[in-house]
């Protein structure tokens, strides 16, 4: 396994970890400033939206798990391909289950760290 292929995978646990936690600030830290989500049924949004989306997640208990399927590296420029579950259990409520595949683009930055740049979600 190359460097560059252990950092993504790092990528991909630190923000399976830090969603768990419920730490925000961890979870964008892994995010270009330009980064764009593409999810099923609403337009494409960026960084702010997704802070704004994950404060209204607060008290939410959530779990998961990645199965990264395929990691693809060119230069500065990678993709991965996961499969995701996550149980997100609203304080006193039954747990939302959801499952399904992501197509991730990665960058990496002037830092040399890989950052999150475009994500499709077609977890549901």
């Amino acid at each position: 396994m190359s460097d560059d292929e252990r950092a993504i995978r790092e990528v991909v646990d630190r923000w399976m970890a830090a969603t768990k936690a419920g730490d925000t600030a961890a979870v964008l830290a892994l995010m270009t400033d330009d980064v764009l989500f593409m999810t099923p049924g609403r337009e494409p949004f960026g960084k702010k939206e997704f802070e704004a989306q994950s404060a209204s997640l607060k008290g939410v208990e959530m779990d998961g798990r990645t199965d990264l399927l395929e990691i693809a590296i060119s230069g500065d420029w990678a993709w991965i391909r996961n499969h995701i579950e996550i149980a997100m259990r609203p304080a006193g409520g039954e747990p939302v289950h959801r499952v399904g595949y992501t197509l991730t683009i990665l960058k990496r930055c002037d830092d040399s760290r890989w950052r999150l740049f475009r994500d499709a979600n077609l977890v549901t």
